[in-house]
């Protein structure tokens, strides 16, 4: 026999071994795996599968229609709790055949898994009970039976649904996720975020939350990576309306009605450190804000404490910083409602710019730079506003800086706040009004200078809102300087601030007590 015989001979059986063997291990992998996955599986949950393949060559498996759920499911399905998931298929790539022959264990570079649905029905309306039910009852078992460094999910869903309501409490659709150089270990589980991963990648849409009883939001998209974050069309709803909220409420609170067509995070880095949340941003940029903030008097008053600013950035018990935040070409409308027979007082700001620098929670810090909060807009459909407002967070005594200035004011565009609230209605023109307090939380004292022509005032009587109080609308125009002359009037102003009530009260007293010794 010929040496190139000989070698043919060779390498034939050689291939022929080869085929063998590969026949051998995938009959015997695919034996194994349904060990892997029913009989050794510790979590609290069954998979099945419809179909699975194994190749060798390429080390990938490949399964088709999963659905996991819990192994103690109840019979009566409107008792159910736990998680249920359909998944199309899962496809896992470059397995290590050691670890899954000899350490049932199935450790791969990557799992895709495609067109996953899960649902997972809970007792109560918490989204989480508890974040170490998550560590102990899923990702430390699931990690015993495969782990991974890339996990890639295309076209995903998840529905939380309370039991108690049969209604959601989350949902989100179309999820595309990327999970890149992921570590989990004993010591990874311990901590607040129980993986580490080096990058990652998230589109989603449709995305739906209900925080509490009174709220519920929607996004219309979420797109993130790495240090960057997108959400467009936001809203931030009531669950009621303000008939059936109002009487649901313990005190005297304010109800939001927000939306936004779109808002990005800059350089965002955020996570734990020492057990510890923290966040950080180059600039939150929010697009068409439409903000509404109502309050009805009819609950009883919060007697309690209210913070300013200062402090309440002070007590935030994590690092939080954001170098710039921009409201742009927005809308903010305030209306206060004594009862539901006369409607409410309202107060418009349109075309809304706002910019706010160095947002920090003081955390940690003996040094900090001033936060600075510009605003320009439009007052009451009519006038240009604009405002200059400082305070330094680690300011013991919560000291304060606000000046700004209404041009072209004609006061009639009041009508909508003052005729339902006070019921008096007002005539003539604020050419210029500039004001510049400086407070704390005890009081605050400054001046304000005023030049005004016209001004009349028309009182209306309380069972007949629609006829004038003649009598009562003489007297007060006596009393009134209806116009300021050739020089701008000028009042100085020093009150207390009231604890149980906010900045913006606080602010608001601080101007009408500077009108009041201007016009009367």
């Amino acid at each position: 026999m010929s040496v190139y015989k000989k070698i043919a001979i060779v390498v034939i059986s050689l291939f022929l071994f080869v085929i063998l063997v590969n026949i051998g291990l995938n009959y015997w992998i695919k034996k194994q795996l349904p060990i892997i996955i029913h009989e050794k599986n510790k979590t609290a949950y069954n998979i099945n599968y419809e179909k699975i393949e194994v190749s060798l060559w390429s080390r990938d498996i490949n399964a088709q229609t999963l659905l996991v759920h819990p192994k103690n499911q109840p019979k009566n399905t409107k008792t159910k709790t736990g998680i249920y998931s359909k998944i199309e298929s899962i496809t896992i790539k470059h397995f290590n055949i050691w670890d899954l022959a000899f350490h049932d264990i199935i450790q791969a570079e990557s799992i895709t898994i495609n067109k996953a649905r899960v649902i997972l029905y809970k007792k109560d309306e918490k989204l989480i009970n508890n974040r170490k039910s998550i560590q102990t009852e899923i990702i430390e078992p699931f990690r015993k039976i495969i782990a991974v460094s890339n996990i890639y999910l295309n076209e995903g869903s998840v529905d939380v649904v309370s039991l108690k309501t049969s209604k959601p409490i989350f949902s989100i659709k179309n999820i595309i996720l990327k999970l890149e150089g992921i570590l989990i270990t004993d010591a990874t589980l311990k901590e607040k975020i129980p993986m580490h991963f080096e990058k990652y990648y998230l589109v989603c849409d449709s995305l739906y939350y209900k925080p509490n009883v009174f709220y519920h939001l929607n996004i219309g998209k979420i797109s993130t990576e790495n240090s960057f974050l997108r959400v467009t069309n936001f809203s931030y709803l009531p669950e009621f309306t303000r008939k059936e909220f109002v009487p649901k409420l313990e005190k005297e609170k304010d109800i939001y009605t927000i939306k936004l067509d779109s808002a990005d995070i800059e350089k965002m880095d955020w996570g734990f450190k020492n057990e510890r949340f923290f966040f950080k941003a180059n600039s939150i940029v929010a697009h068409h804000v439409d903000a509404n903030i109502y309050r009805n008097k009819m609950p009883k008053d919060d007697l309690s404490k209210k913070y300013l600013y200062n402090a309440l950035l002070r007590k935030i018990k994590f690092p939080l910083q954001i170098d710039t935040i921009q409201i742009l070409k927005s809308k903010l409308v305030y209306e206060e409602e004594i009862d539901f027979s006369k409607g409410p007082g309202i107060l418009n700001f349109d075309r809304f710019n706002m910019q706010v620098t160095n947002i920090k929670s003081g955390f940690g810090l003996k040094k900090m730079a001033d936060v600075k909060i510009k605003v320009n807009c439009l007052f009451m459909k009519t006038s240009p506003l604009n405002v200059n407002w400082n305070f330094n967070v680690l300011d013991q005594k919560d000291s304060f800086h606000i000046q700004g200035t209404i041009s072209n004011f004609n006061v009639a565009a009041m009508e909508r706040f003052t005729k339902p609230y006070i019921n008096t209605t007002f005539t003539g023109k604020f050419n210029k009004y500039h004001f510049n307090f400086y407070g704390n939380d005890d009081s605050a004292k400054g001046n304000a200078i005023l030049d005004y022509e016209d001004l009349k005032v028309k009182l209306f009587k309380k069972k007949d809102r629609e006829k004038e109080a003649k009598l009562k609308t003489a007297v007060a125009n006596l009393l009134l300087k209806n116009d300021s002359g050739d020089k701008s009037k000028k009042a100085d102003v020093e009150l207390d601030r009231i604890p149980e009530k906010s900045f913006y009260n606080f602010l608001w007293r601080s101007i009408a007590e500077s009108l009041k010794k201007i016009l009367i």
